[in-house]
């Protein structure tokens, strides 16, 4: 039987010298007694899982709103390729990919509906809104452990947080492993935001430009295996986690042709500016109606958070909203019932 100390006896062993332990992590917020099985970075992942952020990630948008066909990606699945791709490149350069798991799979928990569009909106309302900093706010704060611990949230280790918090943006991680998310997450969303473009029509195999293809390779699965060896030939023994120079400047160039070509594609963004109107009309009506926002959201901020602004009491709301609830809301809110015969 292998307890907890005995993982933590292994990761001792066999992980790099500059590997986060989780023996000695910097902890939780609120000291809890320790698992007699599983890691600090494994309950973690555990609590990620199990939690409703999680679940509702499997509607939000990822790139294409309300996409008719089974096979595109949504915020979910992205996140589960995010986790595949991370600790791949954990298990070559003997990272923790406990921690790696854990953040990959609480990094987008905090994203809104209808994926930039929709924090695009909450940016311009809020004067500052950043998905990956919301997703630590749920964790810390809006996701409810067990009734029996006497804090609020998930109580995630600082470790787990601190990937979180920097896996986007030009924040940098303190950690290897939250380094290493950052490239993991870069890697999948570009690759696979291709595959969806082919799939919609909005891109073609060549349109993609040569001098990134001959580069990266000519398919789905070659380039996502190019960019990865990249990451673990030119990190390898490092104490940073770096990209071989060649690949680094042609991925990012594919990811520049993705911003233009897609991200801003008129077809996409025409699609988007209609949700712009649809995000700004729920949240002034809550903002004008606070008593209409659900008396669990609003009991669990006159009890644990009473001084945050109600901006950002609403901001959280419309935030945790799937794409679909998003849209029963605003018909339930503006658009007149139709009745019906008896």
């Amino acid at each position: 039987m292998r307890q907890r100390k005995d993982i933590e006896k292994i990761e001792e062993t066999l992980l790099a010298s500059q590997a986060s332990r989780a023996s000695q992590s910097r902890g939780r917020a609120f000291p809890e007694e320790e698992d007699p099985y599983r890691t600090i970075y494994q309950r973690d992942r555990d609590r990620i899982l199990h939690s409703k952020a999680f679940r509702r990630l499997k509607h939000k948008t990822q790139v294409f709103i309300a996409p008719e066909g089974d096979h595109y990606r949504t915020r979910l699945t992205h996140t589960l390729e995010v986790d595949q791709i991370g600790r791949t490149m954990a298990r070559a350069l003997a990272l923790n990919e406990d921690l790696v798991d854990a953040i990959a799979l609480g990094h987008d928990v905090g994203h809104t509906p209808f994926g930039h569009a929709g924090e695009y909106v909450l940016e311009k309302i809020l004067g500052k809104f950043s998905h990956a900093e919301q997703s630590v706010r749920v964790l810390s704060f809006m996701e409810q452990g067990s009734k029996h611990h006497d804090y609020v949230g998930l109580n995630l280790s600082w470790e787990v947080l601190d990937g979180i918090r920097n896996h986007s943006g030009g924040n940098q991680a303190a950690t290897l492993e939250g380094r290493l998310l950052k490239f993991a997450d870069r890697i999948a969303y570009v690759n696979h935001d291709i595959d969806d473009s082919i799939r919609a029509g909005v891109l073609k195999e060549e349109d993609l430009p040569k001098e990134c293809t001959d580069v990266l390779g000519h398919s789905f699965s070659d380039r996502i295996n190019r960019m990865v060896m990249a990451v673990i030939e030119a990190s390898d023994g490092q104490d940073d986690i770096l990209m071989t120079e060649e690949v680094w400047a042609a991925s990012r160039k594919l990811r520049a042709f993705m911003y233009e070509n897609v991200y801003h594609n008129a077809l996409v963004k025409s699609e988007n500016d209609k949700l712009l109107k649809v995000i700004e009309d729920i949240f002034h009506f809550y903002l004008k109606e606070p008593d209409r926002l659900p008396e669990s959201h609003r009991a669990l901020y006159i009890m644990d958070h009473a001084e945050d602004p109600l901006e950002r009491v609403v901001a959280d709301y419309v935030a945790g909203m799937t794409d679909d609830y998003l849209i029963s809301t605003y018909r339930k809110l503006f658009i007149p019932r139709a009745w019906t015969e008896m």
